[in-house]
Protein backbone atom coordinates (compact mmCIF):
# COMPACT_ATOMS: atom_id res chain seq x y z
CA UNK A 1 0.00 0.00 0.00
CA UNK A 2 2.98 1.94 0.85
CA UNK A 3 4.28 1.98 -2.54
CA UNK A 4 0.97 2.26 -4.16
CA UNK A 5 0.82 6.03 -1.70
CA UNK A 6 3.93 6.67 -3.55
CA UNK A 7 3.84 6.07 -7.06
CA UNK A 8 -0.01 7.66 -7.46
CA UNK A 9 1.70 10.53 -5.02
CA UNK A 10 4.47 10.99 -7.09
CA UNK A 11 2.14 10.88 -10.53
CA UNK A 12 0.30 13.57 -9.14
CA UNK A 13 3.33 15.55 -8.58
CA UNK A 14 4.28 15.61 -12.30
CA UNK A 15 1.12 15.58 -13.65
CA UNK A 16 -0.24 18.68 -11.59
CA UNK A 17 3.10 20.33 -12.08
CA UNK A 18 2.75 19.85 -15.79
CA UNK A 19 -1.09 21.56 -16.05
CA UNK A 20 0.17 24.07 -13.78
CA UNK A 21 3.08 25.22 -16.11
CA UNK A 22 0.32 24.59 -18.83
CA UNK A 23 -2.06 27.38 -17.33
CA UNK A 24 0.88 29.33 -17.46
CA UNK A 25 2.28 28.68 -20.64
CA UNK A 26 -1.37 28.77 -22.80
CA UNK A 27 -2.32 31.86 -21.42
CA UNK A 28 0.08 33.34 -23.12
CA UNK A 29 -0.44 31.28 -26.68
CA UNK A 30 -1.37 33.20 -29.29
CA UNK A 31 -4.45 32.18 -31.90
CA UNK A 32 -1.71 30.64 -34.23
CA UNK A 33 -1.69 27.03 -32.64
CA UNK A 34 -1.99 23.51 -34.18
CA UNK A 35 -4.82 20.88 -32.77
CA UNK A 36 -5.38 18.17 -35.20
CA UNK A 37 -6.53 13.90 -35.39
CA UNK A 38 -4.71 11.17 -36.71
CA UNK A 39 -6.55 8.19 -37.20
CA UNK A 40 -5.26 4.75 -37.67
CA UNK A 41 -6.59 1.24 -38.76
CA UNK A 42 -4.32 -1.58 -38.05
CA UNK A 43 -4.92 -5.04 -39.14
CA UNK A 44 -3.08 -7.66 -37.25
CA UNK A 45 -2.73 -11.93 -37.73
CA UNK A 46 0.02 -13.61 -35.48
CA UNK A 47 0.89 -17.11 -35.36
CA UNK A 48 1.92 -18.57 -32.84
CA UNK A 49 4.31 -16.69 -30.25
CA UNK A 50 3.88 -19.74 -28.04
CA UNK A 51 5.36 -21.89 -31.22
CA UNK A 52 2.61 -23.99 -29.91
CA UNK A 53 4.04 -25.39 -26.03
CA UNK A 54 0.91 -23.41 -25.02
CA UNK A 55 -3.11 -22.33 -25.32
CA UNK A 56 -3.22 -19.21 -27.02
CA UNK A 57 -0.37 -17.29 -28.44
CA UNK A 58 -2.76 -16.38 -32.00
CA UNK A 59 -3.91 -13.08 -32.85
CA UNK A 60 -6.34 -12.01 -35.46
CA UNK A 61 -8.33 -8.89 -35.42
CA UNK A 62 -8.45 -5.69 -36.75
CA UNK A 63 -8.61 -2.37 -34.63
CA UNK A 64 -9.07 1.70 -34.87
CA UNK A 65 -6.59 3.87 -33.19
CA UNK A 66 -8.08 7.61 -32.86
CA UNK A 67 -5.46 10.50 -31.82
CA UNK A 68 -6.31 13.71 -30.78
CA UNK A 69 -2.97 15.73 -30.90
CA UNK A 70 -2.85 19.67 -29.40
CA UNK A 71 0.49 21.70 -30.16
CA UNK A 72 0.83 25.59 -29.17
CA UNK A 73 3.72 27.79 -28.88
CA UNK A 74 4.24 31.10 -28.21
CA UNK A 75 7.62 33.32 -27.51
CA UNK A 76 9.87 30.34 -26.04
CA UNK A 77 7.14 28.53 -23.97
CA UNK A 78 5.34 25.22 -26.08
CA UNK A 79 2.67 22.83 -25.43
CA UNK A 80 1.40 19.17 -26.62
CA UNK A 81 -1.08 17.00 -25.51
CA UNK A 82 -1.70 13.64 -27.47
CA UNK A 83 -4.63 11.17 -26.63
CA UNK A 84 -5.86 8.16 -27.50
CA UNK A 85 -9.18 5.81 -28.33
CA UNK A 86 -8.62 2.52 -28.78
CA UNK A 87 -11.42 -0.16 -30.28
CA UNK A 88 -10.74 -3.34 -31.77
CA UNK A 89 -11.66 -6.85 -32.52
CA UNK A 90 -8.99 -8.86 -30.72
CA UNK A 91 -6.00 -7.64 -28.21
CA UNK A 92 -4.12 -6.08 -31.35
CA UNK A 93 -1.02 -3.78 -31.37
CA UNK A 94 -1.81 -0.39 -33.19
CA UNK A 95 1.23 0.75 -31.08
CA UNK A 96 4.99 0.02 -32.25
CA UNK A 97 6.14 1.86 -28.52
CA UNK A 98 3.52 -1.05 -26.53
CA UNK A 99 5.19 -3.31 -24.31
CA UNK A 100 6.06 -6.34 -25.32
CA UNK A 101 5.05 -7.99 -22.03
CA UNK A 102 1.27 -6.91 -22.82
CA UNK A 103 -1.20 -9.77 -24.19
CA UNK A 104 1.39 -12.89 -23.32
CA UNK A 105 0.70 -14.21 -19.98
CA UNK A 106 -0.77 -11.31 -17.81
CA UNK A 107 -3.80 -12.82 -15.82
CA UNK A 108 -2.39 -16.29 -16.33
CA UNK A 109 -2.61 -16.19 -12.45
CA UNK A 110 -5.36 -14.79 -11.67
CA UNK A 111 -3.85 -11.23 -11.70
CA UNK A 112 -5.24 -8.89 -14.26
CA UNK A 113 -3.86 -5.70 -13.57
CA UNK A 114 -1.53 -5.69 -16.63
CA UNK A 115 -4.27 -7.57 -19.12
CA UNK A 116 -5.21 -5.34 -22.03
CA UNK A 117 -8.68 -4.48 -23.30
CA UNK A 118 -9.66 -4.71 -26.88
CA UNK A 119 -10.90 -1.15 -26.06
CA UNK A 120 -9.65 1.65 -23.84
CA UNK A 121 -8.75 5.14 -23.84
CA UNK A 122 -5.07 6.71 -23.08
CA UNK A 123 -3.43 9.66 -22.80
CA UNK A 124 0.41 9.09 -24.55
CA UNK A 125 2.12 12.74 -23.86
CA UNK A 126 1.56 15.80 -21.95
CA UNK A 127 4.48 17.94 -21.30
CA UNK A 128 4.98 21.65 -21.51
CA UNK A 129 8.19 23.35 -23.19
CA UNK A 130 10.73 25.97 -22.68
CA UNK A 131 13.32 26.77 -25.01
CA UNK A 132 14.66 30.27 -23.72
CA UNK A 133 17.71 29.12 -22.05
CA UNK A 134 19.86 29.80 -25.14
CA UNK A 135 19.53 31.40 -28.40
CA UNK A 136 19.82 28.31 -30.30
CA UNK A 137 16.79 27.12 -32.14
CA UNK A 138 17.25 23.64 -31.24
CA UNK A 139 17.46 24.25 -27.21
CA UNK A 140 14.51 23.15 -25.22
CA UNK A 141 13.50 22.04 -21.91
CA UNK A 142 10.21 19.74 -21.64
CA UNK A 143 8.66 18.38 -18.27
CA UNK A 144 5.66 16.05 -18.26
CA UNK A 145 4.98 13.06 -20.02
CA UNK A 146 7.33 13.00 -23.25
CA UNK A 147 8.65 10.52 -25.88
CA UNK A 148 12.57 10.18 -25.19
CA UNK A 149 14.24 8.66 -28.37
CA UNK A 150 17.79 7.80 -29.58
CA UNK A 151 17.92 7.48 -33.23
CA UNK A 152 18.80 3.87 -32.99
CA UNK A 153 16.35 3.16 -30.75
CA UNK A 154 18.62 1.14 -28.56
CA UNK A 155 19.07 3.40 -25.97
CA UNK A 156 15.68 5.40 -25.56
CA UNK A 157 12.35 5.41 -27.13
CA UNK A 158 9.14 5.60 -25.02
CA UNK A 159 6.66 7.72 -24.09
CA UNK A 160 7.42 8.27 -20.19
CA UNK A 161 7.31 11.15 -17.45
CA UNK A 162 10.80 13.03 -17.69
CA UNK A 163 12.18 16.56 -17.38
CA UNK A 164 14.21 16.06 -20.07
CA UNK A 165 16.91 18.96 -22.26
CA UNK A 166 17.89 19.03 -25.64
CA UNK A 167 20.48 20.98 -27.67
CA UNK A 168 20.39 20.38 -31.38
CA UNK A 169 22.26 22.66 -33.88
CA UNK A 170 24.38 22.14 -36.63
CA UNK A 171 27.42 20.63 -35.34
CA UNK A 172 26.13 19.57 -31.75
CA UNK A 173 23.74 17.47 -30.08
CA UNK A 174 23.08 16.61 -26.66
CA UNK A 175 20.48 15.48 -23.95
CA UNK A 176 20.43 15.48 -20.58
CA UNK A 177 17.60 14.35 -18.15
CA UNK A 178 15.65 12.15 -15.18
CA UNK A 179 12.75 10.09 -15.91
CA UNK A 180 10.59 7.48 -14.07
CA UNK A 181 7.77 5.70 -15.25
CA UNK A 182 4.56 6.50 -12.74
CA UNK A 183 2.19 5.32 -14.38
CA UNK A 184 0.85 4.00 -18.21
CA UNK A 185 -2.41 6.16 -18.05
CA UNK A 186 -4.24 3.10 -19.86
CA UNK A 187 -7.75 2.90 -18.63
CA UNK A 188 -7.16 -0.50 -18.67
CA UNK A 189 -3.88 -1.14 -17.37
CA UNK A 190 -3.94 -0.78 -13.31
CA UNK A 191 -0.10 -1.31 -12.79
CA UNK A 192 3.54 -0.94 -14.56
CA UNK A 193 5.52 -3.65 -15.90
CA UNK A 194 7.75 -4.64 -12.87
CA UNK A 195 10.53 -3.69 -14.73
CA UNK A 196 9.45 -0.12 -14.07
CA UNK A 197 8.49 -0.37 -11.12
CA UNK A 198 10.30 1.95 -8.61
CA UNK A 199 12.90 2.61 -11.17
CA UNK A 200 14.73 5.94 -11.92
CA UNK A 201 16.35 6.68 -14.91
CA UNK A 202 19.27 9.39 -15.36
CA UNK A 203 20.88 9.77 -18.58
CA UNK A 204 22.52 11.87 -20.93
CA UNK A 205 24.31 12.04 -24.44
CA UNK A 206 26.59 14.43 -26.40
CA UNK A 207 27.76 14.25 -30.19
CA UNK A 208 29.53 16.22 -32.56
CA UNK A 209 29.71 16.47 -36.28
CA UNK A 210 33.74 16.21 -37.02
CA UNK A 211 33.26 17.04 -40.80
CA UNK A 212 30.39 16.85 -43.08
CA UNK A 213 28.07 14.45 -42.31
CA UNK A 214 30.51 12.14 -39.88
CA UNK A 215 28.95 12.25 -36.26
CA UNK A 216 31.16 10.84 -33.20
CA UNK A 217 29.62 10.77 -29.96
CA UNK A 218 29.51 9.09 -26.08
CA UNK A 219 26.61 8.18 -23.80
CA UNK A 220 25.68 7.37 -20.54
CA UNK A 221 22.92 6.40 -18.57
CA UNK A 222 21.91 5.12 -15.15
CA UNK A 223 18.92 3.66 -13.57
CA UNK A 224 18.43 3.08 -9.86
CA UNK A 225 16.39 0.32 -9.21
CA UNK A 226 14.48 0.63 -5.25
CA UNK A 227 11.71 -2.30 -6.04
CA UNK A 228 11.68 -5.36 -3.26
CA UNK A 229 12.37 -9.11 -4.51
CA UNK A 230 9.65 -11.67 -3.08
CA UNK A 231 10.88 -12.99 0.30
CA UNK A 232 11.67 -16.84 0.48
CA UNK A 233 8.63 -19.01 0.38
CA UNK A 234 6.24 -16.35 -1.29
CA UNK A 235 4.24 -17.14 -4.29
CA UNK A 236 5.79 -15.49 -7.36
CA UNK A 237 3.45 -14.01 -10.44
CA UNK A 238 3.51 -12.21 -13.40
CA UNK A 239 3.90 -8.78 -11.70
CA UNK A 240 6.63 -9.58 -8.98
CA UNK A 241 10.11 -8.29 -9.70
CA UNK A 242 12.70 -10.86 -10.96
CA UNK A 243 15.61 -8.37 -10.61
CA UNK A 244 16.88 -5.23 -9.19
CA UNK A 245 19.81 -3.32 -9.23
CA UNK A 246 22.07 -0.33 -9.56
CA UNK A 247 23.09 0.06 -13.65
CA UNK A 248 25.28 2.29 -15.27
CA UNK A 249 25.99 2.28 -19.25
CA UNK A 250 28.85 4.00 -20.73
CA UNK A 251 28.71 4.07 -24.71
CA UNK A 252 31.00 5.42 -27.56
CA UNK A 253 29.34 5.62 -30.93
CA UNK A 254 30.11 6.74 -34.48
CA UNK A 255 27.95 7.29 -37.77
CA UNK A 256 27.56 8.62 -41.09
CA UNK A 257 24.01 10.15 -40.39
CA UNK A 258 22.95 6.72 -41.40
CA UNK A 259 19.66 7.55 -40.08
CA UNK A 260 18.70 9.92 -41.86
CA UNK A 261 16.83 8.81 -44.79
CA UNK A 262 16.95 11.83 -46.32
CA UNK A 263 20.99 12.06 -47.08
CA UNK A 264 22.58 10.41 -50.07
CA UNK A 265 25.95 9.62 -48.96
CA UNK A 266 27.16 6.53 -51.36
CA UNK A 267 28.67 4.64 -48.23
CA UNK A 268 26.61 4.87 -45.00
CA UNK A 269 27.47 3.17 -41.33
CA UNK A 270 27.08 3.06 -37.73
CA UNK A 271 29.66 2.08 -35.26
CA UNK A 272 28.56 1.87 -31.23
CA UNK A 273 29.74 0.26 -28.15
CA UNK A 274 29.12 -0.04 -24.77
CA UNK A 275 29.96 -1.03 -21.46
CA UNK A 276 27.46 -2.39 -18.75
CA UNK A 277 28.19 -2.30 -14.61
CA UNK A 278 26.57 -2.29 -11.43
CA UNK A 279 25.67 -4.65 -9.16
CA UNK A 280 22.06 -6.54 -9.95
CA UNK A 281 20.11 -8.92 -7.83
CA UNK A 282 17.91 -11.80 -9.71
CA UNK A 283 15.63 -13.60 -7.93
CA UNK A 284 15.38 -17.44 -7.44
CA UNK A 285 12.49 -19.32 -7.92
CA UNK A 286 11.17 -22.94 -7.78
CA UNK A 287 7.81 -24.60 -9.19
CA UNK A 288 5.49 -26.43 -5.95
CA UNK A 289 1.98 -27.69 -6.70
CA UNK A 290 1.87 -25.65 -10.02
CA UNK A 291 2.98 -22.39 -8.18
CA UNK A 292 6.11 -20.67 -8.46
CA UNK A 293 7.93 -20.17 -5.19
CA UNK A 294 10.30 -17.32 -4.36
CA UNK A 295 13.54 -19.38 -2.97
CA UNK A 296 16.00 -16.70 -2.50
CA UNK A 297 17.56 -14.35 -4.67
CA UNK A 298 21.50 -14.00 -6.08
CA UNK A 299 23.69 -10.79 -6.16
CA UNK A 300 26.41 -10.17 -7.87
CA UNK A 301 28.42 -7.50 -9.70
CA UNK A 302 27.75 -6.67 -13.21
CA UNK A 303 30.17 -6.75 -16.15
CA UNK A 304 28.84 -6.82 -19.65
CA UNK A 305 29.11 -5.13 -23.14
CA UNK A 306 27.19 -4.68 -26.48
CA UNK A 307 27.83 -3.46 -29.39
CA UNK A 308 26.02 -2.85 -33.04
CA UNK A 309 27.80 -2.69 -36.32
CA UNK A 310 26.53 -1.55 -39.45
CA UNK A 311 27.42 -0.68 -43.13
CA UNK A 312 24.97 0.26 -45.81
CA UNK A 313 26.06 1.08 -49.89
CA UNK A 314 23.89 2.96 -51.94
CA UNK A 315 23.54 1.37 -55.46
CA UNK A 316 21.63 4.23 -57.15
CA UNK A 317 19.12 6.64 -56.01
CA UNK A 318 16.54 4.31 -55.01
CA UNK A 319 18.61 1.18 -53.98
CA UNK A 320 20.68 0.28 -51.22
CA UNK A 321 22.30 -2.50 -49.52
CA UNK A 322 23.49 -3.25 -46.29
CA UNK A 323 24.52 -5.13 -43.64
CA UNK A 324 24.80 -5.70 -39.60
CA UNK A 325 25.75 -7.24 -36.69
CA UNK A 326 25.09 -6.79 -32.96
CA UNK A 327 26.18 -8.75 -29.81
CA UNK A 328 24.88 -8.39 -26.28
CA UNK A 329 27.25 -10.57 -23.97
CA UNK A 330 26.23 -13.15 -21.69
CA UNK A 331 28.08 -15.68 -18.77
CA UNK A 332 29.37 -15.16 -16.26
CA UNK A 333 28.67 -18.49 -14.50
CA UNK A 334 25.26 -19.50 -12.59
CA UNK A 335 25.00 -15.47 -11.54
CA UNK A 336 24.93 -13.96 -15.04
CA UNK A 337 27.05 -11.12 -14.42
CA UNK A 338 28.28 -11.14 -17.81
CA UNK A 339 24.65 -11.25 -19.25
CA UNK A 340 24.47 -7.72 -20.60
CA UNK A 341 20.88 -5.97 -20.60
CA UNK A 342 19.27 -2.85 -22.25
CA UNK A 343 18.01 0.28 -20.68
CA UNK A 344 14.73 -0.76 -20.09
CA UNK A 345 13.47 2.48 -22.40
CA UNK A 346 14.21 1.04 -25.79
CA UNK A 347 11.98 0.24 -28.58
CA UNK A 348 15.09 -1.14 -31.26
CA UNK A 349 13.27 0.68 -33.80
CA UNK A 350 15.17 2.88 -36.51
CA UNK A 351 15.66 3.78 -40.03
CA UNK A 352 18.71 1.32 -40.64
CA UNK A 353 17.82 0.22 -43.78
CA UNK A 354 17.90 3.94 -45.09
CA UNK A 355 14.02 4.60 -45.97
CA UNK A 356 11.59 6.34 -44.18
CA UNK A 357 9.87 3.36 -42.43
CA UNK A 358 11.68 2.34 -39.21
CA UNK A 359 12.52 -1.43 -38.73
CA UNK A 360 13.00 -3.68 -35.55
CA UNK A 361 16.64 -3.91 -35.38
CA UNK A 362 15.80 -7.82 -34.30
CA UNK A 363 13.23 -8.61 -36.45
CA UNK A 364 9.57 -7.70 -36.62
CA UNK A 365 8.48 -11.10 -35.51
CA UNK A 366 11.34 -12.27 -33.02
CA UNK A 367 11.32 -9.03 -30.95
CA UNK A 368 14.84 -9.33 -29.50
CA UNK A 369 16.45 -7.51 -26.54
CA UNK A 370 20.59 -7.38 -26.91
CA UNK A 371 21.10 -9.92 -24.29
CA UNK A 372 23.56 -12.93 -24.15
CA UNK A 373 22.20 -12.66 -27.91
CA UNK A 374 24.09 -11.80 -31.15
CA UNK A 375 22.33 -11.01 -34.76
CA UNK A 376 23.62 -10.54 -38.01
CA UNK A 377 21.28 -9.20 -40.64
CA UNK A 378 21.61 -8.92 -44.29
CA UNK A 379 19.05 -6.11 -46.54
CA UNK A 380 18.09 -4.75 -49.00
CA UNK A 381 15.97 -1.57 -49.10
CA UNK A 382 14.45 0.70 -52.29
CA UNK A 383 13.02 4.11 -52.02
CA UNK A 384 11.20 6.03 -54.64
CA UNK A 385 11.74 10.08 -53.89
CA UNK A 386 9.15 10.61 -50.87
CA UNK A 387 6.23 7.83 -52.39
CA UNK A 388 6.98 4.90 -51.81
CA UNK A 389 9.58 2.60 -49.98
CA UNK A 390 10.52 -1.11 -49.20
CA UNK A 391 12.67 -3.08 -47.18
CA UNK A 392 13.13 -7.10 -47.43
CA UNK A 393 15.87 -8.07 -44.17
CA UNK A 394 16.98 -11.48 -42.89
CA UNK A 395 18.16 -12.05 -39.00
CA UNK A 396 20.20 -14.91 -37.66
CA UNK A 397 19.69 -15.48 -34.31
CA UNK A 398 22.19 -17.04 -31.72
CA UNK A 399 22.87 -17.17 -28.13
CA UNK A 400 26.33 -16.13 -26.77
CA UNK A 401 25.69 -18.22 -23.89
CA UNK A 402 24.35 -21.80 -24.84
CA UNK A 403 23.24 -22.16 -20.90
CA UNK A 404 21.97 -18.58 -20.10
CA UNK A 405 18.44 -17.15 -20.93
CA UNK A 406 18.06 -14.46 -23.40
CA UNK A 407 16.78 -11.69 -22.50
CA UNK A 408 13.13 -10.70 -23.48
CA UNK A 409 11.32 -10.94 -26.96
CA UNK A 410 8.18 -11.51 -28.65
CA UNK A 411 8.73 -15.27 -28.68
CA UNK A 412 7.34 -16.78 -25.44
CA UNK A 413 8.04 -20.63 -26.01
CA UNK A 414 8.58 -22.97 -23.01
CA UNK A 415 10.49 -25.72 -23.98
CA UNK A 416 11.06 -29.29 -21.98
CA UNK A 417 14.66 -29.09 -21.19
CA UNK A 418 15.24 -33.32 -19.84
CA UNK A 419 12.35 -32.70 -17.23
CA UNK A 420 12.69 -28.60 -16.36
CA UNK A 421 10.41 -26.20 -18.51
CA UNK A 422 12.94 -23.92 -19.89
CA UNK A 423 12.46 -20.83 -22.58
CA UNK A 424 15.63 -22.67 -24.19
CA UNK A 425 17.59 -25.78 -23.91
CA UNK A 426 20.45 -26.07 -22.46
CA UNK A 427 24.16 -26.68 -24.54
CA UNK A 428 22.10 -25.39 -27.91
CA UNK A 429 23.20 -21.72 -28.97
CA UNK A 430 21.01 -21.70 -32.26
CA UNK A 431 18.42 -19.59 -31.59
CA UNK A 432 16.73 -19.12 -35.35
CA UNK A 433 16.01 -17.20 -38.15
CA UNK A 434 13.67 -14.82 -39.40
CA UNK A 435 12.72 -12.74 -42.72
CA UNK A 436 10.80 -8.96 -42.39
CA UNK A 437 9.19 -7.60 -45.41
CA UNK A 438 8.38 -4.15 -45.09
CA UNK A 439 6.30 -1.90 -47.91
CA UNK A 440 4.54 1.80 -47.93
CA UNK A 441 3.06 3.47 -50.00
CA UNK A 442 2.72 7.56 -48.77
CA UNK A 443 0.05 10.11 -49.64
CA UNK A 444 1.27 13.89 -49.34
CA UNK A 445 -2.26 15.14 -48.74
CA UNK A 446 -3.16 14.44 -44.75
CA UNK A 447 0.37 16.23 -43.79
CA UNK A 448 1.26 17.56 -40.33
CA UNK A 449 1.72 21.17 -40.24
CA UNK A 450 5.79 21.64 -40.50
CA UNK A 451 5.54 22.72 -36.46
CA UNK A 452 4.78 18.99 -35.42
CA UNK A 453 6.74 17.25 -37.96
CA UNK A 454 9.86 16.16 -35.87
CA UNK A 455 7.23 15.03 -32.45
CA UNK A 456 5.29 12.20 -34.20
CA UNK A 457 6.72 8.83 -36.15
CA UNK A 458 5.09 9.37 -39.34
CA UNK A 459 4.45 13.07 -40.81
CA UNK A 460 2.40 12.13 -43.27
CA UNK A 461 -0.62 9.59 -44.31
CA UNK A 462 0.05 6.03 -45.59
CA UNK A 463 -0.71 2.59 -45.96
CA UNK A 464 2.25 0.23 -44.59
CA UNK A 465 2.68 -3.76 -44.55
CA UNK A 466 5.00 -4.83 -41.34
CA UNK A 467 5.79 -8.62 -41.59
CA UNK A 468 8.47 -10.88 -40.31
CA UNK A 469 8.64 -15.01 -40.62
CA UNK A 470 10.69 -16.84 -37.34
CA UNK A 471 12.06 -20.27 -37.97
CA UNK A 472 13.07 -21.14 -34.54
CA UNK A 473 16.46 -22.95 -34.13
CA UNK A 474 18.07 -25.91 -32.22
CA UNK A 475 17.96 -23.80 -29.19
CA UNK A 476 14.09 -24.27 -28.55
CA UNK A 477 13.83 -28.13 -29.20
CA UNK A 478 11.98 -30.23 -31.73
CA UNK A 479 8.63 -29.78 -30.21
CA UNK A 480 7.59 -26.75 -31.10
CA UNK A 481 5.94 -25.29 -34.42
CA UNK A 482 8.10 -25.07 -37.41
CA UNK A 483 7.48 -21.04 -37.95
CA UNK A 484 5.60 -18.08 -36.69
CA UNK A 485 4.68 -15.10 -37.67
CA UNK A 486 3.44 -11.81 -37.05
CA UNK A 487 1.90 -9.10 -39.78
CA UNK A 488 0.55 -5.80 -39.52
CA UNK A 489 -0.74 -3.94 -41.95
CA UNK A 490 -1.49 0.11 -40.82
CA UNK A 491 -3.20 3.21 -42.99
CA UNK A 492 -2.94 6.51 -40.95
CA UNK A 493 -4.62 9.64 -42.27
CA UNK A 494 -4.27 12.93 -40.78
CA UNK A 495 -7.24 16.06 -40.17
Amino acid sequence: MKKLIVRCVGAGVVLSTSLLWGETALAALSPDKNFGLDIKFTGQSEDDRDLGTRRGGDVLGLGLDVRPWFYGQRGNWSAFALGQAVTATDIIETDTLQSTDLGTESGSSGNNDRQPDKSYLALREFWIGYSGFTAYPGEELRLGRQRLRTDDGMWRDTNIEALNWTFDTTLLRAHLGAAERFSEYRTDLDELDPEDEDRLHLYGDISTQWQPGQWVGIRAHHSRDDGNLPSPGERVDELDKTSTGDLTWLGLEANSDAYNYRNQNPLNYWVSATWLTGDRDTLNTSTVGGQTIATGKQGGNVSAWATDLGIRLRLDPSWQVGAAYARGSGGGGDDGSGNYQQTGLESNRSNYTGTRSRAHRFGEAFRGELSNLQVATLFGSWQLREDYDASLIYHKFWRVDDKQPLGSSGVNARVNDNGVTRSLQNGEKDVGQEVDLILTKYFKEGLLPASMSQAIDEPSALVRLRGGLFKPGDAYGSDVDSYMHRVFVDAIWRF
